[in-house]
């Protein structure tokens, strides 16, 4: 793989001066932004709403990749795309209907994703990949930022991985695999070696005061992959 995507979490950046650090963190050689939203009921937590992406959208022409932590998720998820959204990810046990669920986001005119906690196993997969653009792997517990990440979730990584090139060596159709929770530099080659091309890195970035020496520590450490 020669493309490899670094989305850091805006839910560790300071939300005082959230547009500054969308700008800043694009600029220091980020890709895209991730958009973390939780609604205390799916998840123990509570966090942005779409007013918070129609607020950020004009501050970077860069992706925003939103991923949806409520239930249920069908009712947001058109607010999102009209808030700005470029892809919206959801996990399968959020939808009573998966395959209607990535329809709607379609419709939308957003790129469409699931999203796999560490103990939720793939075969959602099966009957939906013509509908997916997006694989999102939970390298930790979803709910809070700053956990530290599940070494398991690699084997994970290498089954959806294989199921991506198989589906693409039928299709030509590519589908990104993403990850999210606990990467870091130090992790970031092993997860990339596990068949992974896109990092969510949230206090790895956002808790360090130069956000481009981090993100070039981390093309530093994929470099060594794609050699």
């Amino acid at each position: 793989m020669s493309n490899f995507r670094i989305a850091p979490s805006i839910l560790a950046a300071d939300f005082a001066r959230l547009g500054e650090e969308v700008k800043n963190v694009i600029a220091a050689g980020a890709d895209m932004i991730h958009f973390d939203v939780m609604d205390n009921h799916y998840v123990p937590n509570l966090t942005m709403g779409p007013m918070f992406c129609e607020a950020i959208r004009p501050y970077t022409t860069a992706p925003i990749d939103v991923h949806l932590m409520v239930k249920p998720v069908d009712r947001i998820i058109p607010d999102f795309a009209k808030a700005g959204a470029n892809i919206i990810t959801f996990h399968p046990e959020a939808s009573e209907h998966i395959d209607r669920s990535l329809g709607l986001i379609k419709e939308h005119g957003c790129k469409a994703g699931l999203v796999f906690n560490p103990a939720t196993p793939l075969h959602y997969l099966d009957y939906v990949m013509d509908k997916i653009d997006m694989i999102l792997l939970m390298s930790v517990n979803p709910g809070y930022g700053g956990q530290s990440f599940i070494p398991g979730v690699l084997a994970k990584a290498k089954e959806a991985r294989a199921r991506i090139d198989a589906y693409t060596a039928r299709t030509g159709r590519e589908i990104w695999l993403e990850i999210d929770g606990g990467v870091n530099a130090g992790n970031i080659a092993e997860i990339a070696a596990a068949g992974v091309d896109t990092f969510v890195a949230g206090s790895a970035i956002f808790g360090k005061p130069d956000y481009k020496t981090v993100i070039d520590q981390m093309r530093l450490e994929l470099a060594r992959i794609k050699a």
